[in-house]
């Protein structure tokens, strides 16, 4: 069935549920696995860079193979949706094994890292490729799939802010008030997996998948990664998706290390409350909560921006935005609390919508795939552009544990080497500006605007019709 029907938002609600589940943990990997890692597991940081270059490329060429299989699913249910019951209640046990330090010597601990985390990253491949895949089905409007990517994304970073808000202070609590990291982290994930299974739920309750391939087109694995290779919109964002994960990946890293150690303990004067000493847990929920905060603020304005300057322009001019104030960090000191906290809170609002319209216009080559070559293979498209992803923030997980390492770093030390804290003032400014104005290069190629669109819309809708594949 084909309908371009604008959704009810309890469905756009239901499906942005399934990024809440999968966001809690992808924002644990994005902010606090290397710290855990290095500071309550206890492997150095060159040892967890390592684990997470080569389990992130691993896991990146599995996501091909998700792709391609979910596109050859046939249920009653539908091609994507089924993968968010079946692979859900095994994900969260997984989750729960992953942040879970056993009593072993230190080969046993990588061997447990390794393993655990692989088979974490497995599962989420196995049920975020199809998750997110459905965007690309849900309907077949170019203009209301944005608005679905914007609860997508909304619910995304709502789930940012709910890990950032709570992670570091309920594994202290969990911890018996910090003195047992290691408890509370693997409880805090007890807790994670339930709320996660109940989303995921969700959205395969109350989600539907309405754009088919053309009936008369046959599987063949060859043809499809032929199409996906000449797809040339597709492959300018694919540079572009690699180039920004690692500006924000970068950054992302680091920052529970730039303000557990570059920060530190401080006495800062806020309105109302006068001058009080803050610490790590507060500082790093606050400084990443507002980071997630402004993401959504940014998120709610995606639809009004996108009518007013359309997807393209207004990818280039918020990109320019955020990257000038990352860079802003490399001139700030770290007694600058209220300016630091205060550029993360705008700077989100700016970048908030960069992946809501990345996503879309993914779904959007979708469709010129389709249009071109007479074929579509939406798991394939998704499930690449995660591939992608995933190497970029291989990259960075492996770059910041060597960095930290080479410059001396040392985990739970009170006082870190002045090479240490100019590396992580780095990671932090100069470094993802660099990658994100690489982004921007390369997607100024990019050539599906919205009469473009508005034209292959048009055609299929006329081939679905007439039946012209």
């Amino acid at each position: 069935m084909l309908s371009t029907e604008k959704l009810r938002v309890r469905e756009k609600m239901a499906y942005a549920s399934g990024d809440f589940a999968s966001c809690i943990y992808w924002a644990t990997f994005s902010s606090f696995l290397l710290i855990f890692y290095t500071d309550v597991f206890g492997i150095t940081g060159k040892a967890a860079g390592t684990i997470l270059l080569w389990s992130r490329i691993l896991d990146g060429v599995n996501d091909p193979l998700i792709g391609a299989l979910a596109d050859r699913t046939t249920t009653r249910w539908g091609k994507f949706r089924p993968y968010l019951l079946w692979m859900c209640v095994p994900f969260a046990l997984a989750g729960v094994l992953c942040f879970t330090t056993p009593n072993f010597d230190v080969v046993g601990k990588l061997g447990w890292a390794w393993i655990t985390y692989n088979v974490l990253m497995l599962l989420y491949t196995a049920i975020n490729i199809p998750y997110n895949a459905m965007l690309g089905v849900i309907t077949a409007d170019s203009i209301e799939r944005t608005s679905v990517a914007s609860y997508k994304f909304f619910f995304a970073f709502g789930a940012g802010l709910f890990v950032k808000f709570t992670l570091p202070f309920l594994s202290r609590y969990l911890g018996a008030g910090g003195t047992d990291l290691q408890r509370g982290y693997q409880l805090t994930f007890l807790i994670y997996g339930v709320v996660a299974v109940a989303c995921f739920l969700i959205a395969f309750r109350y989600t539907t998948e309405r754009v088919t391939p053309p009936k008369d087109q046959k599987t063949s694995v060859k043809r499809d990664l032929l199409d996906l290779a000449t797809n040339g919109p597709w492959l300018i964002l694919l540079g572009v998706t690699v180039a920004y994960i690692l500006c924000v990946g970068t950054r992302d890293t680091i920052s529970a290390y730039y303000i557990k150690y570059y920060l530190g303990t401080r006495e800062v004067t806020l309105p109302f409350l006068g001058a009080r000493t803050y610490g790590y847990e507060a500082f790093v929920a606050v400084f990443l909560g507002f980071g997630a905060f402004g993401s959504l603020l940014g998120v709610l304005m995606t639809n009004w921006i996108v009518r007013l300057i359309g997807k393209k322009v207004a990818f280039i001019v918020l990109l320019t935005g955020f990257i000038l104030f990352f860079a802003a960090y490399n001139f700030i000191r770290p007694d600058q609390i209220l300016t630091i906290f205060g550029l993360q809170l705008i700077g989100s609002i700016i970048g908030g919508p960069i992946c809501v319209l990345l996503w879309a216009m993914y779904a959007d080559t979708a469709d010129f795939g389709e249009w071109k070559r007479g074929r579509r293979a939406t798991g394939l498209i998704f499930s690449a552009s995660t591939m992608a992803q995933k190497f970029g923030w291989a990259v960075c997980g492996k770059a910041a544990g060597d960095m930290l390492t080479l410059t001396g770093f040392i985990a739970n030390a009170s006082a870190q080497t002045p090479e240490t804290l100019a590396g992580m003032k780095r990671m932090m400014s100069t470094l993802p500006a660099g990658f994100g104005l690489l982004a921007i290069v390369i997607f100024l190629f990019f050539p599906l605007g919205e009469r473009k669109m508005a034209q292959i819309a048009a055609d299929l809708k006329l081939r679905r019709g007439a039946g012209a594949y």
